[in-house]
């Protein structure tokens, strides 16, 4: 702790000149107050500010822009009927982690996720689970049944047929960068996410880091020989952990920080009916208790959602065609909130200093697709160790997330399919995008941004810290 020279006549200011020690002890404690708060903030946000690395961008611009225009719309979209339902199944299904471990289920109270009973869903919902419009449902459908007469040659066995319809669902699964829980599973089930708030439930330990250690370790580019900082596993100072990541390529530094972006964004709870968890947010962003990576960590949120912002500008075109419909069987409610959407990804499109998606897999053609194809892999097997996380509610909320960043990188690697969807109905383009891919697209970025607004907040409260 720094305590500052006090002058002589500063302390006649007070009047407590010639020595007067209670007076001066009061001031001297005041003054240690206000550095100790200070030093709390800095300690957390020291290198949260100014430009973000690989971006032409700065924290304070989208604080900014996300406080002033983005998150007060995007707040009124996430509560229609349209986005709050989201549909899971699955929840038992084996685990993937490959070290193991992380399949027992929690029994913390505020880990359990309660699904809606079927008549609370909107019918329109139900009944386009997989659908993105009910008449571009409609062109879809004519579409496959123009395929099955044309393309298929009817002298075929049943099971040729089947098999070309197969790779028909194949090219759109190729497209994904996650996998997601089959909605035709008869264990599916609807879930309210604004019953259901993403918070701090208390599940951590052991468990908790077994799941992010197996996504770090095995899908995340870093060489085995370099351990993180805090890992129980091994006695190691982080404190210069991240110049590994120098020596990458800018792809492989962006998959790392995207994923270091969503565990922050994950891990930044807010509770309305509780308030900030002040020691929580210390034991994971303070610089001194995480050996330097605390500040990293917050800064790749900023990449992250720099990232899925751009998607939503990129995705305009797409949500702007007159087929397209947020559909829950509801027209006067429907209209509304497609008009809402529409306005909010124009002001998406309108920041500034968006990131250049240009600048990812620019160089041999070849070594890009392969980088690419990569990057799908590690994504999807990320998706698929989600499954293994014990608390259900973190579990909802660590797959819509991921799914969310997967469909943001499926629209920023299909530009040219959504500038060459076709403008009049009837015609289906190459590339689409489920209800649920739209749920939590959306979704995901308003926990981001809910984030990014928080950590305003924490600046404050650390700030007042004593």
């Amino acid at each position: 702790m720094v305590i500052r020279v006090i002058s002589e006549r500063r302390l006649r200011n007070y009047g407590m000149a010639g020595g007067t020690v209670p007076g001066l002890l009061i001031l001297l404690l005041i003054n240690a107050r206000r550095t100790l708060g200070s030093s709390a903030a800095n300690r957390c946000f020291c290198q949260v500010a100014g430009s973000l690395d690989d971006c032409a961008c700065d924290v304070e611009t989208i604080d900014a822009f996300n406080s002033d225009k983005l998150f007060p719309g995007l707040q009124e979209l996430l509560s229609s009927d349209y986005f709050r339902f989201y549909k899971v199944g699955g929840w038992l299904g084996a685990c993937h982690v490959p070290s193991g471990g992380g399949d027992s289920h929690c029994g913390l109270r505020d880990c359990a996720v309660k699904p809606c009973p079927p008549n609370e869903v909107p019918d329109g919902i139900k009944a386009n689970s997989h659908k993105y419009s009910s008449v571009a449902n409609e062109d879809a459908e004519e579409c496959e049944k123009a395929e099955k007469l044309g393309a298929v040659n009817s002298t075929l066995s049943k099971e040729t047929q089947q098999a070309l319809l197969e790779w028909n669902r194949h090219d759109d699964e190729a497209d994904r960068f996650c996998t997601a829980d089959d909605e035709d599973s008869p264990d599916s089930e609807y879930v309210d996410l604004l019953l259901n708030p993403e918070r701090f439930t208390g599940y951590k330990g052991p468990e908790a880091w077994q799941i992010w250690n197996s996504i770090y370790e095995e899908n995340c580019f870093k060489p085995h020989a370099v351990k993180r900082p805090l890992n129980p596993a091994a006695a190691y100072s982080g404190r210069g952990f991240h110049s590994w990541l120098q020596g990458l390529c800018v792809e492989k530094r962006a998959f790392y920080r995207l994923v270091s972006g969503l565990h922050t964004s994950i891990n930044v709870w807010y509770e309305r009916k509780w308030g900030h968890n002040i020691t929580e947010f210390q034991q994971r962003f303070d610089e001194e208790l995480t050996e330097g990576e605390g500040p990293k960590r917050l800064r790749n949120l900023y990449f992250l959602y720099l990232i899925e912002l751009r998607a939503l500008a990129k995705a305009l075109p797409f949500f702007q065609r007159p087929s397209f419909q947020l559909f829950t069987g509801r027209p006067e409610e429907d209209g509304k909130n497609r008009r809402l959407l529409v306005e909010l990804l124009r002001v998406a499109k309108s920041f500034p200093l968006h990131f250049d998606e240009t600048s990812l897999f620019a160089g041999n053609r070849k070594e890009a697709m392969k980088l690419k194809e990569d990057f799908k892999l590690m994504f999807k097997n990320i998706s698929r160790i989600m499954d293994c996380v014990g608390c259900f509610k973190c579990r909802l909320w660590g797959k819509l997330q991921t799914q969310g960043l997967g469909t943001a990188l499926k629209i920023l690697f299909s530009e040219q399919q959504i500038e060459n969807l076709p403008r009049s109905q009837g015609t289906r383009g190459t590339f689409q995008l489920s209800r649920q891919e739209i749920v939590a697209l959306f979704n995901a970025f308003g926990r981001i941004s809910t984030s990014v607004r928080e950590l305003q907040n924490f600046r404050r409260l650390l700030a007042e810290v004593h």
